[in-house]
């Protein structure tokens, strides 16, 4: 089976039952038409992308055409269910900061407590200071860490801690001051 003419002909003669095979699967005959089309394009390499059609010489054309369809579709459910997901979490956080109402009082706190972080930042030993903000703020992993600093990933681990501890007693004293 590997003569291109011969894989066109076997999946003309499946298409309709490959469209009605995913159909259940996606929901949607148009979605169905679709992956089938694009399991076309992965069963008969050496047309659309490219591949060496003679390398490919099937035993069960029809069973591999199948699985093609088959994966083809639950990827797509998955990755449309991930879609719905962050949909989901995108529109509750907009609902959320739409519905909370912040007092002027509220906003003077945010701002202090804001300023005090700053400053207690900014009094940390300055590799303690990067490592920390490195993985707090920008969510760097200890093993990118360790790499930035070429420190193991133990060391980046006590700098942070190291870091958390320094800017909590910071603003500790902070709070007993005011």
């Amino acid at each position: 089976m590997s003569n291109p003419d011969n894989r066109l002909k076997l999946f003309l003669v499946h298409e309709a039952a490959l469209v009605e095979y995913a159909a259940p699967i996606v929901g949607d005959r148009g979605r169905a038409e679709d992956i089938v089309q694009e399991a076309f394009i992965r069963f008969n390499p050496g047309h659309e992308n490219g591949g060496n059609p003679e390398s490919t010489d099937l035993r069960q054309p029809v069973a591999y055409l199948y699985r093609i369809v088959r994966n083809l579709a639950f990827d797509w459910v998955r990755r449309r269910a991930t879609e719905r997901r962050y949909e989901h979490l995108e529109t509750t956080e907009h609902e959320l900061a739409e519905s909370v109402s912040v007092s002027p009082e509220q906003e003077i706190i945010r701002k202090q407590t804001a300023i005090s972080v700053r400053n207690a930042l900014a009094m940390l030993d300055e590799k303690n200071r990067l490592a920390l903000e490195m993985h707090r703020i920008h969510g760097k992993t200890l093993t990118e860490i360790a790499a930035h600093f070429d420190i193991s990933v133990a060391t980046a681990h006590r700098l942070i801690r190291s870091g958390i501890v320094q800017l909590t007693l910071a603003l500790t004293h902070e709070d007993e001051d005011a």
